[in-house]
């Protein structure tokens, strides 16, 4: 990947550190180790639309999907790494253990219990909320919320969009000692503390929670069901500025890297927990028709001459959407 280099004149004089603000989550990225299985799961059970089906850029003979409301939106996205026949993993300390979504009401809830008790799926109800795990272990969670957040939905033939998921209300990760990162996430990130290991992260238009809870004995083990990392969202014009507040604040950032879609710096926080910081745009609208998004392989510019190459390991998914009335 190349970094990208430019402005950094401009960004000196830029937005000011107090003045910036996270806009919430960005994406959550994840492993599967079936890829088939995975889309099945999030766009037929789930109801998300699979909105870009293309390659890791790091490792481009491995599947990147990102699923997310009907816009593509950040927000909404949760993305996945295949890595085929992957073992299934196990959160640790320094992990995101669970991946929480938006749903608009109680009424939401007892819908989700039914439609996956009838896939098969085990799940918990509490007042407010509803716990289960995708087929490779990975944690979810749907909670009933009220704020005032634009809800980020996407079509589904079976599922009413007063039911549908609405976007991420946070995540939880794994710290043996959440003090060590609360200097990070308060002083230099701007999270709110809303509690003794919990916090909130609000910018114009959105916010989203993040959380730590005590860990489990064991290391834990990347793998099939375990979350990579987790992003949170900037405008782009304030996007050089985060990269070198955090880097001044010993966090050891990458340059800003130019994923096409967005812009990325990643950095792991004090408890492990790997950060990255993603730009609210370009968006997967730039090289798709936003009528037909997640339909083909996409490749950046970039890395288009390697399809021949990355066609040929890839395994074939279909288009979740081909058999839908018009």
């Amino acid at each position: 990947m190349t970094p990208s280099t430019s402005g950094a004149a401009a960004a000196s004089a830029g937005p000011t550190a107090t003045a910036m603000r996270l806009e919430g989550i960005h994406h959550v990225t994840c492993i599967t180790g079936d890829a088939p299985g995975n889309v099945d799961f999030y766009t037929r059970v789930l109801g998300l639309r699979l909105v870009k089906k293309t390659v890791n850029q790091d490792d481009p003979t491995v599947y990147h999907l990102f699923y997310a409301d009907e816009e593509g939106s950040a927000g909404a996205d949760i993305t996945f790494f295949e890595y085929p026949g992957a073992s299934r993993g196990r959160a640790g300390a320094g992990m995101v253990h669970t991946v929480t979504f938006r749903v608009a009401s109680e009424d939401a809830l007892a819908f989700w219990e039914e439609r996956l008790a009838a896939e098969g799926i085990a799940v918990t109800r509490e007042p407010g909320r509803l716990r289960f795990d995708d087929p490779e272990g990975l944690g979810l969670e749907l909670a009933a919320s009220s704020v005032a957040d634009a809800p980020l939905v996407a079509r589904h033939p079976e599922i009413p969009a007063e039911l549908a998921l609405q976007g991420f209300d946070g995540v939880r990760a794994f710290s043996s000692d959440p003090e060590r990162s609360r200097r990070l996430l308060e002083d230099v990130l701007g999270f709110s503390s809303t509690g003794s290991a919990d916090w909130e992260v609000r910018g114009v238009a959105r916010g989203g929670l993040y959380a730590y809870d005590e860990p489990p004995a064991g290391a834990g083990v990347p793998g099939a069901g375990t979350v990579h990392h987790v992003a949170w969202a900037s405008t782009m014009e304030e996007h050089e500025a985060w990269q070198r507040r955090v880097t001044e604040a010993g966090m050891h950032a990458t340059p800003v890297i130019d994923r096409f879609w967005f812009r990325s710096v990643y950095f792991r926080e004090p408890s492990g927990v790997l950060f990255e910081l993603a730009t609210l745009g370009p968006g997967f609208g730039i090289d798709e028709d936003p009528a037909h998004l997640g339909e083909s392989l996409i490749l950046p510019p970039a890395f288009e001459h390697l399809r021949d190459r990355v066609e040929r390991v890839l395994t074939p998914l279909p288009d979740p959407r081909a058999g839908w009335a018009s």
